[in-house]
């Protein structure tokens, strides 16, 4: 990796952080309204929701999964971001979440990351 390319990097990820932290300031998860966070990494999509009052995570999905990886193309892609937003979806519902609040980790509300609420959405996950 060049030094240009290792400075743009550390630029865009000091720009996520802030932007993340402006989001975090005014999103706040509950017992009644958990928080559904997103992070993306370069090969997968993780996603949680997550009650703040008491630290917990109440449910969980990514696509390093093995039954997301053999369904989809790319563990990284938008639809492999749709399934893990159902498959989180389904799994807070079986926890007793019905609403969440939607914390989009920094990112712009694209791509992927749209891809995970749309999948959420399409699961019964009112946000």
């Amino acid at each position: 990796m060049s030094e240009r390319h290792a400075k743009r990097m550390r630029v865009k990820t000091a720009r996520r952080t802030r932007a993340h932290r402006r989001v975090r300031h005014r999103v706040v998860g509950s017992a009644e309204r958990p928080r559904l966070a997103v992070f993306k990494s370069l090969r997968f999509i993780y996603a949680q929701v997550i009650d703040d009052s008491t630290g917990r995570t109440l449910a969980q999905a990514n696509s390093a999964e093995p039954a997301l990886r053999a369904e989809a193309n790319s563990p990284a892609s938008r639809e492999a971001a749709k399934a893990v937003g159902a498959i989180l979806a389904e799994r807070a519902q079986k926890a007793g979440v019905e609403r969440v609040v939607f914390d989009r980790g920094g990112y712009i509300f694209h791509g992927k990351v749209r891809a995970v609420a749309e999948g959420a959405r399409s699961k019964g996950l009112e946000f």
